[in-house]
């Protein structure tokens, strides 16, 4: 029957997304009613009797006996003589129960009945993954590649949810096919077009951070405590901890006996450096610590606008810098100071020139760019290539070039 196949349709349906029994009823009960209502005129006087774990309905209509002649509403109302055709005793002011096939209902109404519940049960199912996700934000999701795209991916997670994860939010680094089993943080949780988007990432801090709880028990059981994580996805991380018991190392826990713990997380990360520093409140002990390994000389604060001038032996600065300029960069953003490096000259060093002698050749935000990244002097910049100071200043190769004529000239003359 029509019935059954529309009832089997939602028990199937129940089964494999978990639905509460209340919500079953009242949503095939509703879309029941609309029908009804539409073909009668009220639905008042119907009782429906649903039972989803077998999965069948009933639709009964009650009517009042009335003396023949006098039905003027025929939905709520029978003659005597139609009553006693169905059971020989009924007498006049009586109520009559007729069961309602979905078989008199016609084929087109019953097509109709089908797409509105299955309309009813795609929006439930979009409420349901929506509800179950938007307080999920900030969990690790371990899903299952389904399908990858130019700009994103598609993973299923273990109820066949569809999650996103967009190229922006995956590590440079990151070589996914379908089938492969990806872990990423849930960053995002919105209702667009009326369809639940979650959108995942593996470059969000937050996502360090769920790798980190996992890996070391003493951050899950709040014994250590992580401050801050600053990441330039795929290329280093630095990570603030602090431990409110003398007796653990916060440092050491989170590294683990011969790295054991970290490494597990550097290679889901694919091969990001992670730097583990001792959180403290002195912002001068901070900043040297975040500046590891390089070695520093001296450090000015201006706490108001939140600078540092830092001084560093000149085998020391590109140390600070780092590949890239990544570790002065996170530096500044953990300890939530702009960092300025600057070389100590050494006294023998008298051929050097300083590169603010250059303020009539060189225009000054280009000399700015070029100290921030500890390159104060005239031999501290020749001595990087073009790439690398590229790559540090983001200034334009024409403009690097150009500065560099200007101070081999000065060595020329």
């Amino acid at each position: 029957m029509e019935s059954l196949s529309l009832i089997d349709s939602f028990q199937e349906f129940k089964e494999f997304k978990d639905i509460d029994r209340a919500t079953l009823m009242n949503i095939l009960e509703s879309v029941f009613r609309a029908t009804i209502k539409r073909k009668f005129g009220d639905d008042e006087n119907f009782d429906f009797i649903v039972n989803v774990d077998k999965g069948d309905l009933e639709i009964w209509r009650n009517r009042e006996i009335v003396p023949d002649g006098e039905v003027e509403d025929e939905n709520k109302e029978i003659a005597y003589s139609d009553a006693i055709k169905i059971e020989p005793d009924f007498e006049i002011g009586e109520e009559v129960s007729e069961e309602v096939k979905m078989d008199d209902f016609g084929r087109r109404v019953v097509l109709s009945l089908r797409q509105n519940l299955m309309s009813k049960i795609l929006e439930l199912e979009k409420d349901n993954i929506y509800a179950q996700y938007k307080d999920r934000v900030g969990d690790l999701i371990t899903g299952e590649v389904y399908q990858v795209w130019k700009r994103e991916m598609l993973i299923l997670d273990d109820e066949d949810n569809e999650l996103i994860l967009p190229k922006s939010e995956q590590i440079t680094n990151d070589r996914f096919k379908k089938g492969d089993t990806v872990r990423a943080v849930v960053v995002k949780v919105e209702m667009k077009n009326n369809k639940p988007l979650i959108i995942l990432s593996r470059t969000s801090p937050l996502f360090l951070e769920r790798l980190f709880e996992l890996e070391v028990p003493e951050i899950y059981d709040g014994l250590i405590t992580i401050k801050k994580i600053v990441r330039e996805p795929g290329e280093r991380a630095k990570v603030a901890v602090e431990s409110y018991d003398d007796r653990i190392d916060p440092v050491g826990a989170c590294v683990g006996m011969k790295g054991a713990r970290i490494h597990g997380i550097v290679r889901e990360l694919r091969n990001e450096n992670i730097d583990v520093i001792n959180y403290t409140t002195n912002t001068e002990l901070f900043i040297q610590r975040a500046l590891s390994p390089a070695k520093i000389t001296a450090i000015k604060l201006d706490r108001d606008k939140k600078t540092a001038e830092v001084f560093l032996k000149p085998d020391q600065v590109s140390l600070a810098i780092g590949r890239g300029g990544y570790n002065i960069k996170l530096a500044g953003k953990l300890v939530g100071f702009e960092i300025d490096v600057y070389r100590d000259m050494e006294e023998n060093d008298t051929d050097d020139v300083a590169l603010d002698e250059f303020t009539d050749e060189i225009e000054d935000w280009v000399l700015t760019a070029l100290k921030s990244v500890g390159c104060d002097s005239a031999k501290s910049v020749l001595e990087l290539s073009v790439e690398e100071l590229v790559k540090r200043t983001d200034l334009e190769i024409e403009t690097i070039e150009d500065v560099r004529n200007i101070l081999k000239q000065e060595f020329e003359d």
